[in-house]
């Protein structure tokens, strides 16, 4: 651990973090020697906690994995959870995210030769999380899609009318992939190379460059209703063009392993074997054991701003997912009463699960503009089922794209903001 910052706060952590972090004193990584990190308190409910702020970490300063390139409406970035992960974990230990989106926490942990559990309500997640711990070689892709019939003519789209996205002929492709996946998993004779095309196809469906499926449209991880798209073409002047659906797929590909290891390619199919990826309600996971989690890194959803049917209509036809049924079954909270009542149950799960001192990183934001501090109410959430929170991080660093978590704006005077709260279970 590079550039160390030690900070004289009273962390209790187990022998081998000690070891790690150095006796008694929490030792922060730190990516750059110019950091220094800001110590206060802030008081919540009439008890004072410790907050810890400056640059922890930054894309710039440390390379992610191009694994992790797969477009998604909520995102952290990689290097939050690696962050967390190598300040309380050894390797072997458990990490889970009970909101696992795109699988950046499970990703970057079996990089980090973590065992892995997965979680999210939303089935996409595993179709686009559980094939990148089972990376194929290039030529295997290439000679399994070229096994893939083309249909002949236009085939039949049940009542869909894409001609505002694709090209008739892309469209023909797109669907005789979908069919020949479908066919195969209906058989039970899906391998991990037809997850891996389904991963790399459900990615590519919509975007805003030639390396996307269809025409430009906005943004690459949802999908924009028809007639939206509709007023984009005529807005651009612009109609869908023939897309080689086997050669953005193969592209795609490349650019996922563009920096990966062999060695860590043998580590993610190691982890992967044991990985557990779930599609449960984060406040009922009876598939976990108790006690077996060393560390949770997890963003939950906020509000309802995101619109799951709206917003994955295009990724669930492909993967024969019904969206209406997926996103009745989604909590979406409008008021910050009904989210705690929520999240309170989601920390009664976690600590169940946690492990002795084990611990939770929990990544929230300000809302309405910063008058209201997620932070702040998190901490009597996890504190009320038993928890003890050790401290508050908060990660502030210039920004050139807007960050937008789950509906939070974490935004303010040209920096980007990732509060994270921090609990043991003691």
């Amino acid at each position: 651990m590079e550039n160390p910052i030690v900070l004289k706060n009273k962390f209790s952590v187990p022998s081998y973090q000690q070891n790690i972090l150095g006796g008694e004193n929490i030792s922060f990584p730190s990516f750059s020697s110019e950091n220094t990190t800001s110590n206060d308190e802030v008081e919540i409910n009439g008890k004072k906690y410790p907050r810890f702020t400056n640059e922890f970490w930054t894309a710039k300063q440390r390379q992610a994995s191009s694994l992790h390139e797969i477009s998604y409406r909520a995102c952290f970035k990689p290097q939050l959870p690696r962050f967390f992960i190598e300040l309380f974990t050894k390797e072997k230990d458990v990490v889970y995210d009970p909101f696992s989106g795109r699988g950046t926490t499970a990703i970057e942990a079996g990089l980090l030769n973590r065992n892995v559990i997965a979680n999210d309500i939303n089935p996409l997640s595993a179709i686009l999380c559980s094939p990148r711990f089972f990376i194929p070689e290039i030529s295997e892709v290439e000679e399994r899609l070229y096994k893939i019939k083309n249909l002949e003519g236009f085939p039949n789209l049940q009542g869909f009318d894409l001609s505002m996205f694709y090209h008739k002929k892309t469209l023909a492709e797109i669907v005789s992939l979908k069919n020949y996946l479908s066919v195969r998993k209906e058989s039970k004779e899906e391998d991990a190379l037809d997850k891996w095309i389904r991963m790399v196809a459900t990615n590519r469906l919509t975007g805003h460059s030639i390396n996307f499926f269809s025409v430009y449209t906005f943004p690459p991880n949802q999908a924009v209703s028809a007639e939206s798209q509709k007023r984009i073409n005529e807005k651009r002047s612009q109609k869908p063009e023939y897309k080689n659906v086997r050669e953005i797929i193969l592209k795609k590909t490349k650019d996922l392993l563009s920096n990966v290891t062999e060695e860590q390619k043998a580590i993610l199919n190691n982890i992967g074997q044991k990985a557990k990826f779930i599609s449960l309600d984060a406040r009922k996971t009876k598939s976990i054991k108790s006690n077996s989690v060393q560390l949770t890194v997890t963003s939950p959803p906020f509000l309802d701003v995101v619109q799951y049917a709206n917003d994955n209509w295009l990724r669930c036809w492909f993967n024969s997912l019904d969206a209406v049924e997926i996103a009745n079954r989604i909590t979406m909270s409008k008021k910050i009463e009904d989210w705690c009542d929520v999240m309170k149950n989601v920390f009664k799960e976690l600590f169940r699960i946690t492990k002795p001192n084990g611990f939770v990183a929990f990544e929230v934001g300000e809302i309405r503009n910063g008058k209201i501090k997620l932070d702040e109410f998190v901490v009597p959430l996890g504190e009320e089922v038993g928890f003890r929170c050790k401290g508050i991080f908060i990660n502030e660093q210039s920004f050139t794209k807007t960050s937008n978590i789950w509906g939070i704006n974490n935004n303010s005077k040209g920096t980007n903001t990732n509060r994270i709260v921090v609990f043991e279970k003691t």
